[in-house]
């Protein structure tokens, strides 16, 4: 028999708050978490604004923040957010960071979808002018580059920037012995790691997997590189409005931070603990536009796919579906041809399901968007609430959908779709369920 799997924890870090019913709440409120990068002097730039993660450090954990002084800000996310998926689903004991259930540690794994630690540009600054220091002829000095940051750049630093250390870091502190495994497929990077660990408890490789992502690109480095591609907005003036899904007037998406972290168990093994189940993950699917780049393919043939895919994999059809956690970025591109793909595959049911973008308030989490995404999902499952795409002011006529503009609603749940499409053309769709 097939193996289900079901979702029995869930953990937050986001620029709504780290506690999992405030973030609900303020979401639900339209409460945006956009405002003034703080972060570093973004004076120079032409997007000034971002989703800042506010007032967290290790100690929300009980964990001494001196101890993690040299673990990238998105790593610490993924072990805060990690911890309270686990003490949420009854497994870790918070007072005494052990075990609160005996659990097998061969038997539980971990598989994240985290970006890549925060380049030290300040240091990098230190060894460019070292390498350009006394040089008359414009001529670039490799060796004293080389020289200046062997003495000044911190070994441990340097390792802790890999994108895997998210995982290695939750795995040692859960004593997860089992899967080990870091994807970064761009902005779908998370919800391919949830569906990926999915996949590793039907294979009977695994009972339990600690799953999600985290990242962090809320620096010189990361906003340069998001403004040469024209991505983000430039909406200064407005933050809290500038992140506008769907909408006619949107420019660009917000750059956010942060980490979600879900566990994913074997059914029965959820039932022998007695485990609180949130919902039933049913489906999964992931493809490739095999474009360009930087563009999503006009037919949307990627986002099609694996919207489809997800729905065979649930064995749902399109009448089933209640709710589309849209990827929904606030670029031009995107949430065109996501509004195409949605109507191409649901025909002339699409105007039916309600479709909303959360990341008109939280910004774009990219590694880490796709697994908070849904957990909002199963919010909604377990509520019966679909939150709204805030700051939809202008209807596009590209973008004919029911939005959910700018208020909650209540409505039928049980079967959801969550969309995440990355850079690269990656595209993930997860499937989840009411459990009966």
């Amino acid at each position: 028999m097939k193996r289900r799997v079901v979702i029995t924890g869930i953990g937050l870090v986001t620029p709504l708050g780290h506690e999992v019913e405030a973030v609900w709440r303020k979401l639900l409120n339209g409460e945006s978490g956009v405002g003034p990068i703080t972060l570093f002097d973004a004076g120079n730039f032409p997007t000034k604004i971002a989703a800042e993660v506010k007032d967290f450090d290790m100690s929300v954990i009980g964990e001494n923040p001196a101890d993690w002084e040299l673990q990238d800000r998105h790593t610490q996310f993924a072990v805060g957010a990690g911890f309270k998926a686990m003490v949420d689903a009854g497994l870790w004991d918070a007072a005494t960071k052990s075990k609160a259930f005996p659990y097998d540690s061969e038997r539980i794994g971990v598989y994240t979808g985290a970006g890549e630690g925060k380049q030290d540009f300040d240091k990098f600054t230190q060894m460019v002018l070292a390498g350009v220091d006394g040089k008359a002829d414009g001529q670039f000095d490799m060796g004293k580059f080389i020289e200046k940051g062997i003495t000044i750049l911190n070994p441990v630093r340097e390792l802790e920037q890999e994108p895997h250390m998210s995982a290695a870091h939750l795995a040692a502190m859960f004593q997860a012995y089992g899967p080990n495994v870091n994807c970064l497929t761009a902005c779908a990077a998370s919800a391919q790691a949830v569906g990926e660990a999915v996949q590793i408890i039907k294979r009977e490789e695994a009972d339990l997997m600690i799953a999600g992502g985290a990242h962090s690109m809320i620096h010189p480095f990361g906003v340069t590189g998001f403004n040469l591609l024209t991505a983000l907005s430039t909406n200064n003036e407005n933050p809290h409005g500038a992140s506008r899904p769907f909408d006619k007037e949107r420019d660009g998406f917000i750059l956010g931070e942060g980490a979600a972290v879900v566990i994913l168990e074997e059914l029965e093994y959820a039932k022998k603990r007695n485990a609180k189940i949130y919902a039933e993950l049913v489906g999964y699917g992931a493809t490739s536009d095999a474009f360009r780049i930087t563009d999503i393919h006009p037919e949307g043939r990627g986002a099609v796919g694996c919207m489809k895919m997800a729905l065979e994999d649930a064995k749902l059809t399109i009448n089933d579906v209640d709710y589309i956690n849209a990827h929904g970025t606030s670029t031009s591109v995107n949430d065109r041809v996501e509004t195409l793909a949605i109507k191409t595959l649901f025909g002339d049911r699409a105007k039916q399901i309600p479709v909303s973008s959360t990341k008109s308030v939280t910004g774009h989490l990219v590694a880490a968007a796709g697994a908070s995404e849904l957990i909002y999902c199963l919010l909604a499952i377990r509520d019966g609430i679909l939150p709204p795409t805030m700051n939809y002011k202008t209807p596009d006529p590209d973008c004919d959908l029911d939005y959910v503009p700018n208020k909650a609603r209540k409505a039928k749940c049980d079967v959801v779709l969550s969309n995440s499409f990355g850079f690269g053309g990656q595209n993930v769709t997860l499937a989840v369920k009411r459990f009966q």
